[in-house]
């Protein structure tokens, strides 16, 4: 894996953490940042900070618009509050990557955040991530799989 994988790799894994703690604890996006930037960013590691920052600084104020569409997204007996709060993290995290940062592929980023669900689990939520992810990446990025954008289906 090339350096910038691998830092890209650390930056969406802090994210996620990011986005965890701020859930949990109350914590606001500027404040979490800077505690990772500044004591959990490991030395010998690359981490991407400006990426980091940009997924944590951007999913708080479209937080509604990515649970809406998430939700959207899971099985019919599923309610986002259900899922574990890492899961939640990690959908968050990815469904904004999918709106937000359309330079990386659908394809690349429902990988990376299944990658970080088996950092995290051993069980079936790897899989649930997978699908999805899945789903809405063919909702948010139809045409990337080439499906027709589904009318109505705006982009937050």
């Amino acid at each position: 894996m090339s350096a910038d994988r691998q830092a890209r790799r650390a930056a969406r894994l802090a994210a996620v953490q990011a986005l965890y703690q701020m859930e949990l604890a109350g914590a606001g996006a500027n404040e979490v940042i800077e505690e990772f930037v500044e004591h959990r960013f490991p030395g010998d590691e690359p981490t991407d900070a400006e990426y980091f920052t940009a997924i944590v600084e951007g999913v708080p104020p479209h937080q509604g618009e990515i649970d809406k569409s998430v939700a959207g997204c899971l099985s019919s007996d599923w309610k986002l509050e259900r899922v574990d709060s890492i899961l939640r993290a990690i959908l968050r995290a990815a469904a904004f990557e999918l709106v937000a940062r359309r330079d990386v592929p659908a394809k690349v980023v429902i990988d990376e955040y299944v990658g970080i669900a088996h950092d995290f689990f051993e069980g079936g939520e790897p899989g649930f991530v997978n699908a999805a992810l899945d789903r809405l990446a063919r909702l948010k990025r139809a045409t990337e799989f080439g499906l027709p954008t589904p009318e109505g289906e705006l982009d937050f």
